[in-house]
């Protein structure tokens, strides 16, 4: 179990970290700052790896010596309070009735403070491997941050040989995710003046056939998956945003859908964009093009989360099982940077404190039994990894 005192500092650094506002949008640098200087305050000295713009960027400190060892990783950035309804200050750590409310603190501050509270037992006695630290930025967007700092594994910083993704799993291991594409498809018809509407094209009329196929798709890719695994057991194709339009007297010239693929790994329906470039090419653009010639329909890539599968005989999923004490892993329909660590070549699972049901909404909280689950968890760890 944890114990008070590692519970009151894991509390006092969580609070520390909320009061960083890290929304994706803005910097966190100042955050990065901070937590180098926790680090500095126990020796532990850490690489940085700045943003292209120099306005962000990743940490990685490494305690003990030698190659492979155990990465503990998370994304320092959150999601925005915009428009939620919260009944305490989102940047300010307040707690009630066991809980610790304020934005980040289940996604995934927590487990961040958890693992700087567990530094000064890290350092307690040699380790066989060392523990690696990792904290990366602009996970919410699209795992950005985290792919330069992998790119120089192996090179100029080390490569884990395992790594735990501390996104809020309840503390049950997590073995395997979908993917999360999310595609922009843009319709460029021919703008006219609203009483000659048969002289233009409208963009967002053909949009909507473009969201009724996508609709369709989906639900032909419910029907044709089942992978009890994971909830729900199939693959989810949605849209998400539709903009389009100048004004009412104009017939739209553009309009662009926004929608995304969550696939199970592996799955078949990785080839709705191709599906649907057939359906535009084959029912829309012949009659738009009769008008306009330079119609267009366009599908682009905005961004690309893989799939993660740790595999049968992974040994981060065996690790974590025995630090929990679970006795079976379980796969989540959220991505997570696991994939992107599998796919460098380290074993990877997902397993930290915090329900995602509290994630992303108002009045997010971290409850003061999965800070202190995580915590034995964490002491664990370090003790399996002593010399």
């Amino acid at each position: 179990m944890a114990t008070p005192a590692r519970t009151q500092d894991a509390k006092d650094l969580l609070a520390k970290l909320v009061a960083f506002d890290t929304t994706s949008a803005r910097s966190n640098l100042d955050l990065i700052a901070f937590v180098r200087d926790v680090l500095d305050g126990h020796g532990v000295a850490s690489t940085l790896v700045p943003s292209d713009d120099g306005k962000k960027a990743s940490l990685l400190a490494t305690i003990g010596d030698g190659a492979g060892g155990v990465g503990l990783s998370g994304h320092s950035d959150c999601v925005p309070v915009t428009g939620q309804s919260w009944t305490s200050d989102p940047f300010t750590l307040t707690e009630r009735d066991g809980k610790l409310y304020g934005r980040g603190t289940c996604d995934m501050k927590g487990f961040i403070a958890c693992v700087l509270a567990s530094v000064p037992l890290f350092k307690s006695a040699p380790l066989a491997e060392p523990i690696h630290i990792l904290v990366s930025y602009d996970e919410e967007v699209g795992c950005i941050g985290v792919r330069p700092m992998i790119a120089r594994f192996g090179q100029d910083l080390p490569r884990p040989r395992v790594v735990i993704v501390g996104e809020p799993s309840g503390m049950q291991v997590i073995d395997g995710h979908k993917c999360i594409d999310v595609f922009r498809t843009t319709v460029t018809g021919k703008e006219a003046h609203s009483s000659m509407p048969a002289i233009g094209v409208n963009a967002i009329s053909a949009a909507s056939k473009i969201v009724e196929e996508i609709d369709r798709m989906a639900a032909e890719v419910a029907k044709a998956e089942n992978d009890p695994h994971y909830d729900p057991p199939y693959s989810t194709v949605m849209v998400a945003m539709v903009d389009g339009g100048t004004a009412p007297n104009i017939v739209p010239r553009n309009c662009d859908v926004l929608w995304q693929l969550r696939g199970l790994p592996g799955t078949k329906a990785k080839d709705v964009p191709a599906r649907l470039a057939a359906f535009a090419n084959r029912t829309l653009l012949p009659n738009m093009r009769a008008v306009a010639p330079n119609a267009a329909i366009d599908t682009r890539t905005e961004t690309a989360v893989p799939a993660f599968s740790a595999g049968p005989d992974s040994e981060a999923v065996s690790l974590a099982m025995t630090l929990t004490g679970a006795n079976r892993a379980s796969g989540v329909s959220y991505a997570t940077e696991a994939g992107l660590f599998q796919d460098a070549g380290c074993a990877a699972v997902v397993c930290g404190p915090g329900d995602i049901e509290q994630a992303h909404a108002a009045d997010e909280f971290v409850s003061l039994a999965q800070i202190d689950s995580c915590l034995a968890f964490l002491a664990k760890l370090g003790e399996r990894m002593r010399a």
